[in-house]
């Protein structure tokens, strides 16, 4: 049996203005350990995601938190086997995930982190508006129950959707919750800013609730997307039923796998009518390699 791969996905919010001399020594790190994925650098922090072995993981965390800036670095893990990344690549960015506000610092203003255990008992609350800051085909995978979905294809479109929506003064109690948790920071700490009372986050994500929280005693409904082969995950982190479109990258769920307008590898009900036959007649190529590799036991 393959040794497993370790997932980790991590995150934290520091102040980092020499961000830009850490990119060639954090990727020279990953690839001397066999460290894969992508990781972003920015003056508000870190961000991302990497597969490897359990010591490879270990020991690029370990040279992360070295600065003691980001001592506190926050992750979460889960396990393949095989890596769900190619490559590994370390970004400079100005937001290391990009809400387009100028001036939302969640190193000087975040709202109040909720553990897993207490979740359930907070988004029942009849007063509390809860919502879910992910993009439209994430939530559609997935979300919590009578969660309020912003129908946002980017994050820098949440602001809009709030000063449109919302109103402080009316919704004074907000719980607001993301994948992995770092879009909630930044959420919170713009909400913040405008002028909400109460402002609540799910600490370490959907990811944390899921690692946590018993299926029997959970709120959440669906798979969690996650940006790797995985598409999916359920509770305990478990690889999920959910397949990518090639055609588009929608998530595509197995009853949505049914309709006629499925053809794996090609397209999908949310594409169909979108892609060019030039298009189609490319992906059903790379299909068709992607098929003979499987047969030889090639693929992965």
């Amino acid at each position: 049996m393959a040794e497993s791969i370790v997932v980790a996905a991590l995150y934290h919010f520091a102040a980092l203005p020499d961000f830009r001399d850490k990119q060639q020594p954090l990727k020279e790190r990953c690839l001397e350990l066999g460290v894969r994925g992508t990781l972003l650098l920015a003056e508000e922090g870190i961000n991302g995601t990497v597969s490897g072995t359990r010591e490879g993981i270990d020991a690029i965390l370990a040279f992360i938190r070295a600065d003691e800036r980001l001592a506190a670095l926050d992750h979460k893990e889960s396990f393949s086997d095989r890596h769900p990344f190619r490559r590994m690549k370390v970004k400079l960015k100005k937001e290391i995930v990009t809400l387009g506000v100028p001036g939302v610092d969640p190193n000087r203003l975040v709202g109040t982190y909720v553990d897993p255990e207490n979740w359930n008992a907070l988004i029942s609350d009849p007063d509390v508006v809860v919502i879910d800051t992910r993009n439209d085909y994430e939530v559609a995978l997935g979300t919590f129950r009578n969660a309020v979905d912003p129908h946002t294809h980017s994050f820098r479109e949440f602001p809009e959707y709030v000063r449109e929506h919302f109103d402080p003064a009316r919704h004074r109690k907000v719980a607001m919750f993301c994948t992995g948790g770092i879009r909630c920071e930044k959420a919170s700490s713009f909400m913040l800013g405008e002028g909400y009372a109460e402002v609540y986050h799910l600490k370490g994500g959907i990811l944390k609730y899921l690692e946590k929280v018993k299926p029997e005693e959970s709120l959440w409904e669906g798979e969690c997307f996650v940006f790797d082969h995985r598409v999916g995950v359920t509770h305990g982190l478990g690889e999920g039923e959910s397949e990518m479109c090639f055609g588009c990258g929608h998530p595509v769920k197995p009853e949505e796998r049914e309709s006629p307008d499925y053809e794996e590898g090609v397209s999908c009900q949310y594409c169909v009518a979108s892609v060019t036959e030039e298009r189609k007649s490319r992906l059903r190529e790379r299909m068709h390699q992607i098929t003979l590799a499987r047969a030889r036991g090639l693929e992965g």
